[in-house]
């Protein structure tokens, strides 16, 4: 069954409508370095779909503090804790009132985690030997990196080659659109999210 959620604007829907969506679930701050309920181990991400099903862009999961790369690890990362389990739930729609599909749970298979685990390496390793600068949208099978902040004057402290103080535009870790098109596939689910979605789709029970 669809919900419709309006969102306001285009250009801010998309954080919007999560936002709604984690507040009707009950979720705690997305700015936590946790998942959204640390007591299920589960994050809510949704995922805006355009008119073929598709996603339309790359998916924010949290921020990269650039300052401390090196003392990051993939085991203790945030990266790693909000995708270990996500409830994801598809917005579908262009206009200023969006419909809220049917969510799915995921967990990340052995082959997704050594792509997520390569991807953050590099791109923390990057950073870590003072190359911040050469960050790129491009880099990364399945995570990227990109600026965030709310505007482009924000900046943040990270360091360079030679070990000083380098003022950056704050960044965020992002699933590109190809990976999470492939979690659209039932077999790369962990479960459906609804009992009615699990007697129409592909016959699973119902995940709690």
């Amino acid at each position: 069954m669809l919900a419709t959620v309006n969102a306001g604007p285009m250009r801010r829907r998309k954080g919007k409508t999560g936002e709604l969506v984690e507040r009707a679930l009950g979720a705690t701050s997305s700015s936590y370095a946790g998942p959204d309920f640390p007591l299920l181990g589960v994050e809510v991400k949704t995922i805006p779909l355009d008119a073929r099903g598709m996603p339309r862009e790359s998916t924010f999961v949290c921020s990269f503090a650039v300052g401390h790369a090196d003392a990051l690890e993939w085991e203790t990362s945030p990266l790693r804790a909000k995708l270990s389990h996500v409830l994801w739930v598809p917005i579908v729609g262009e206009a200023v009132s969006a419909s809220v599909g049917e969510p799915f749970f995921w967990r990340p298979n052995p082959e997704q985690t050594a792509i997520l685990r390569g991807d953050f390496e590099e791109l923390v390793g990057l950073v870590a030997i003072g190359k911040v600068e050469a960050l790129s949208a491009h880099l990364g099978r399945a995570v990227q990196v990109r600026p965030k902040a709310a505007h482009g004057a924000v900046r943040t402290c990270a360091f360079d080659e030679q070990g000083a103080p380098l003022a950056t535009m704050p960044r965020g870790f992002y699933l590109r659109a190809r990976f999470t098109r492939t979690l659209l596939s039932p077999s790369n689910q962990d479960g459906c999210a609804t009992s009615s979605s699990c007697a129409s789709t592909n016959g699973c029970t119902t995940s709690t």
